[in-house]
């Protein structure tokens, strides 16, 4: 590892002698510098001094363009961010006012629902299920919260590869979802950081933003979880007129698109098939790393192993007793509480940051000291 990969230089740096099962970002084995380097020289040698000026506030064409390529719509409908936190911020920001209510589930990511709060929005949990939020508990909740007279921004949801659980929720139930907030008439911001990354052979469900017609629905997505998050660099896609409200803010209009350097070296990594090249091996890498923790783990893993994303959701008897175990394997664990109130005690485990034969030995001595 890198000797810059301390305290001062990267965030949330584990203590020696401490295997991190808690970051959900990547090994830095992982990270491809090499890749990005040829990118900005190419990003250099093609755009020249433009590559150095202010950005176009949406967001540079051509990334714009190969996005809705991608995504099979049109590039008004995509406006470049800062990432899924500052799309997050961005949204609380502009769509809401203190007080104002944001549904979101029993557990969800926490540091979202932190940008929420922040803000001096309302957390407003409904219930959900091992096949993803309930359509009919999101109905009761804006019932019941407008029968009080509270203001309801949006619902926050995380479909594909939930972070903390993992899980992927289907289509049908995602329909269902759809259904209730065009009834209502509720938001759908769409939590997406993930949804390059499946790992195993298996049909994908549509984003819910893509099913609704990109009305209704703020879809967000990432590089941070598949080249890198110091690129701060991701896109939001949404109805034309919410996009051109976004582009016209006076944070854009004053500095310009934001992270341009950054989005012309993607575009070209995109453009170049570089990109597609590297989700094909990061999906290799990162099941072979999920196949080895659950691996490790045995029958100490009381969770469906994910088909995607960083992590897994481990259940046990008491969260406490799971934390000690990992405290005694001298493992660092995120504890389930952090990210809300599970219905079953849990800790996550991600598998994005260590090699496979780190997860393997971390999860066998997990195991060993629950049995102990």
């Amino acid at each position: 590892m890198s000797p810059y990969w301390r305290t001062g230089i990267v965030q949330d740096v584990a203590p020696p002698g401490i295997t991190d099962l808690a970051p959900g970002y990547l090994d830095p084995a992982l990270l491809p510098v090499d890749l990005l380097a040829a990118a900005y020289d190419k990003a250099f040698s093609r755009y020249g001094p433009a590559a150095l000026s202010y950005g176009e506030n949406q967001g540079v064409q051509p990334l714009r363009e190969a996005l809705a390529e991608r995504a099979g719509c049109g590039p008004e409908h995509i406006l470049i961010t800062a990432g899924t936190s500052h799309a997050l911020h961005m949204l609380a920001t502009t769509l809401a006012e203190p007080g104002d209510v944001v549904l979101c589930e029993p557990t969800a990511y926490d540091y979202g629902k932190q940008i929420f709060t922040d803000r001096g929005l309302r957390l407003a949990p409904f219930a959900a299920d091992d096949a993803g939020p309930e359509p009919d508990a999101l109905a009761a909740a804006v019932r019941r919260h407008r029968a009080v007279g509270r203001r309801i921004a949006f619902a926050y949801l995380i479909p594909t590869f939930h972070n903390p659980t993992g899980r992927l929720v289907g289509e049908e139930r995602r329909l269902a979802l759809l259904d209730v907030a065009r009834e209502h008439d509720v938001l759908v911001v769409e939590d997406d950081a993930y949804a390059e990354l499946c790992l195993d052979e298996l049909p994908m469900p549509k984003p819910m933003a893509e099913l609704a017609g990109y009305e209704g629905v703020v879809r967000l997505c990432s590089f941070a979880k598949t080249l890198g998050p110091g690129l701060r660099l991701g896109w939001m896609l949404a109805a034309p007129a919410m996009v051109a409200s976004a582009a016209a803010s006076g944070l854009l209009s004053s500095g310009g698109g934001l992270n341009h350097l950054a989005s012309l070296a993607v575009t070209t990594l995109i453009e170049d098939g570089g990109y597609d090249t590297r989700l094909t091996m990061l999906r290799k890498e990162l099941g072979a790393r999920r196949d080895a923790l659950v691996k490790g783990l045995g029958t100490a893993c009381f969770a469906r192993p994910p088909h995607g994303g960083f992590f897994l959701w481990v259940r046990g008897a008491s969260e406490e007793h799971m934390l000690a175990a990992a405290a005694r394997a001298k493992i660092r664990v995120a504890a389930g509480s952090r990210f809300g109130r599970p219905a079953t005690p849990a800790v996550r485990l991600s598998y994005s940051f260590n090699p496979p034969d780190t997860l393997f030995q971390a999860g066998r001595r997990l195991t060993q000291h629950q049995k102990g």
